[in-house]
């Protein structure tokens, strides 16, 4: 039988031989979750032997991770702004630069100018939800908010609403391409993460991403602009007056982005940065 310590040691080395990066911290994480144990445990029972059905499910995920699938799909759920998030290959893995995205929202609509709408009927909308983990952190933050989450992907709704039930919020659901299952909504604030690589940059993307996260969720199109093409015109059917809307978008889109929406009417235009100092955000109002 192998010991904490035994498997670890092989599991590091496996991992490394097959080139995946930081390979110890890698090990201790695919174990401590086969084993449902914390990492300090790794190295305070490092001589506790492991049952078979333990060392199988150990080379299980082993064996996962090193084809390059992504380890919180192995896991199956990632921590996400004070919430648990399920992710599976319908959907993509968020990423730390949506946290700030919806760290943004939050503090905007925590002043005092917008307390006031929060309690009325407004409604804000998560589009392209995906997990739906915008809508659903910004519903725990405000749950008088109406939040609805929209998609394209039947899959990547069934994602959203297990978990919206895991977070014990209650939100509405739509299905439907872009703002047309919106029809007849008066957003106040529409958040937004579509897809907006570009077929070309496509085939650049680290083998995690391009071979296992959904392809529809991350390609925009020839350009990459494709989408905010779209919203910066169709969104405009279905915003309330001053309404407001949020985006993610790609390094090096901001210009771009930025004149589409201008072209098309919108005010305070305004293009901000991640930590690197590259675009990564859009905000645009109505008034």
């Amino acid at each position: 039988m192998k010991t904490h310590a035994e498997i670890l040691k092989l599991s590091t080395e496996y991992l490394a031989k097959h080139r995946i990066s930081s390979p110890r911290r890698e090990a201790e994480e695919l174990l401590c979750d086969a084993l449902g144990i914390e990492r300090i445990a790794l190295y305070t029972q490092f001589d506790r032997p492991l049952a078979e059905k333990e060392l199988q499910t150990c080379r299980d995920r082993l064996a996962r991770r090193i084809k390059g699938e992504p380890r919180q799909y192995i896991h199956g759920e990632v921590e996400f702004y004070g919430c648990r998030i399920k992710v599976t290959p319908a959907v993509l893995i968020p990423r730390q630069e949506t946290e700030i995205l919806v760290d943004k929202v939050y503090k905007e609509l925590s002043t005092k100018v917008l307390e006031d709408s929060l309690a009325g009927s407004s409604a804000l909308v998560d589009l392209c939800c995906g997990s739906g983990c915008i809508g659903i952190a910004l519903k725990k933050k405000f749950p008088s908010l109406k939040v609805i989450l929209s998609d394209i992907s039947a899959e990547a709704l069934a994602v959203a609403k297990e978990n919206a039930a895991l977070n014990e919020v209650s939100v509405e659901f739509l299905q439907g391409d872009l703002c047309k299952p919106l029809e007849g909504c008066k957003a106040q604030f529409v958040i937004c993460n579509p897809p907006y690589i570009s077929e070309g940059e496509f085939m650049q993307l680290d083998r995690e991403v391009r071979d296992f996260e959904p392809r529809t969720a991350l390609v925009g199109g020839k350009s990459g602009l494709e989408f905010y093409e779209r919203l910066s015109k169709e969104l405009l059917g279905i915003m309330a007056p001053g309404g407001k809307v949020w985006f993610e978008i790609g390094m090096g889109q901001g210009g771009a982005i930025k004149e589409l929406f201008e072209i098309s009417g919108w005010k305070n235009c305004k293009v901000e940065h991640d930590w690197g100092n590259r675009d990564r955000f859009f905000l645009a109002a109505l008034s």
